[in-house]
């Protein structure tokens, strides 16, 4: 099983790994998508001004600016811990043991807007970009980066995907129909049997699931292996009539 898991908008500073190297990320095929968007990137905060207006920063966040800046030269670690926020904080991958981390960086891509899919141990600098911002000089990020992230991921030869990015990163590279895959949504069940999915829960609900997987470490091939797994663990997860899985919590 591959899971692909969204970004996290605040991320922890510095690192102890040596200046990124996109040759030696994962999907080696995404190297000249990589090399455009971090061109654009460092480029584009040269100017202050103009880096913050399109990144949408405010005063406080001016900071981020002279990150971006220098993306390739700075220190890394591993994406899994380079991320913070309500989902990655509920996964708190750095409190897991050392197999549980190798089973994350087998199983486990992280999709950025920079970098495409990297592999959860896959080292990466600090940086700033959200998957709708347009970086002058590049084809918007969609258009520049699904078909190649749909191409890539046809390659990685997973039996079963299961896709718990967000739904502007799924536009950055649909899985392809030719790999078995479910988009799960977290939702909870009100009064009446009516069903509301969830934002803050929805992203701790996606993290203590992939914590969950790391620690059991299950073999998972199909969607219906993976609801006998959650079965087993207590976890009540069904299929909707688009053919998703729903967490409910």
């Amino acid at each position: 099983m591959l899971i692909l898991l969204p970004p996290s908008e605040t991320k922890r500073a510095g690192g102890s790994g040596p200046a990124l190297d996109l040759e030696a990320l994962a999907l080696p095929s995404l190297t000249p998508q990589r090399e455009a968007v971090l061109a654009a990137l460092v480029s584009l905060s040269a100017d202050e001004d103009e880096a913050a207006r399109v990144l949408k920063l405010g005063a406080t966040q001016r900071a981020e600016v002279a990150r971006n800046a220098a993306l390739r030269g700075a220190p890394t670690m591993p994406a899994i811990d380079r991320y913070t926020g309500v989902l990655f904080d509920a996964l708190d991958a750095a409190s897991l043991d050392a197999a549980s981390r190798r089973w994350l960086g087998a199983h486990v891509l992280v999709h950025s807007a920079p970098f495409g899919p990297v592999r959860a141990l896959d080292p990466i600098p600090a940086y700033r970009l959200g998957a709708s911002i347009a970086l002058p000089g590049v084809a918007p990020l969609r258009r520049l980066w699904a078909d190649a992230v749909t191409a890539a991921l046809a390659d990685v030869g997973a039996r079963f995907v299961l896709d718990l990015r967000s739904e502007v990163y799924v536009a950055l590279g649909p899985l392809p129909p030719s790999v078995a895959s479910r988009y799960v949504r977290v939702v909870t069940e009100q009064s009446g049997g009516v069903t509301r999915a969830l934002n803050h829960f929805n992203k701790h609900a996606k993290g203590a699931l992939v914590r969950r997987l790391a620690q059991e470490r299950p073999r998972i091939a199909s969607a219906a292996g993976f609801r006998t797994w959650a079965d087993a663990a207590g976890l009540s997860v069904r299929e909707n009539a688009r053919g998703e899985l729903e967490l409910v919590v």
